[in-house]
C-alpha cells in the first residue's frame, strides 16, 4: 500500500488523502465490510463497491462529528482509495451556504463603494464598512469550522487508522 498526501491536504476545511492497494474494488469493499464487522463497537458506516461512509462511534455528537468518505476508483491498473474527512452533508451544505452568502453580500457592499466614489455620491457611506463586516464573518466562519477539526482530531486520526489499517490488514492476507 502507498499514501499520498500534499501540504494543501492539511489545510483544506475537508482534509483528504490517497491509498493505492493491488486489490480490486470488489475485494476492497468486501474487505471494508469485514473490518467494519469486526468494529463495530467503535464505527458505523455505510460501503458499497464504489464509496464507503464510516463514522466513529461517540456519546457526543458535536457540529464537525468527522465522517471519512472513502472512494474507491481504478486508476492505471490500480486500486486507488480517495479519502475524505468532513462533516455530515447537512454541516457541509450549511457551512457553503454561509461562505457563498458572505461572499456575495461583500462584493455586493465593495460594489456600492466603488460606484459611490466612481459616481461621487455619498448614498452608501456604510457601504465600505459592511464589506468589511463580511469579511470579517467568512474569516469566523473559517475559524468555526477549524475549531471543529481541532475538536474532533481523535476521531479524524480513528477514522484514518480505520482506513490504514482495513488497508494493510486485507493486503497482508492476499
Amino acid at each position: 500500500m502507498k499514501t499520498e498526501e500534499t501540504t494543501i491536504d492539511k489545510i483544506r476545511t475537508r482534509p483528504r488523502f490517497k491509498m493505492f492497494t493491488d486489490l480490486t474494488k470488489e475485494e476492497y469493499a468486501e474487505n471494508l465490510k469485514k473490518y467494519l464487522a469486526e468494529h463495530t463497537d467503535e464505527f458505523s458506516g455505510n460501503i458499497n463497491k464504489e464509496v464507503a461512509t464510516i463514522c466513529v462511534k461517540t456519546e457526543d455528537e458535536g457540529y464537525w462529528k468527522p465522517r471519512l468518505s472513502l472512494r474507491i476508483e481504478i486508476e492505471d491498473d490500480e486500486t486507488t482509495i480517495r479519502g475524505i474527512f468532513g462533516p455530515s452533508s447537512a454541516v457541509w451544505t450549511f457551512f457553503m451556504f454561509l461562505y457563498f452568502s458572505f461572499s456575495i453580500l461583500w462584493m455586493v457592499f465593495f460594489s456600492m463603494y466603488y460606484v459611490e466614489k466612481q459616481i461621487n455620491s455619498h448614498d452608501f457611506p456604510w457601504a465600505l464598512n459592511a464589506s468589511f463586516v463580511m469579511l470579517i464573518f467568512i474569516a469566523i466562519t473559517y475559524a468555526a469550522a477549524r475549531f471543529g477539526q481541532h475538536k474532533a482530531k481523535d476521531e479524524m486520526l480513528k477514522l484514518r487508522r480505520f482506513a490504514e489499517e482495513s488497508t494493510l490488514q486485507f493486503e497482508k492476507i492476499n
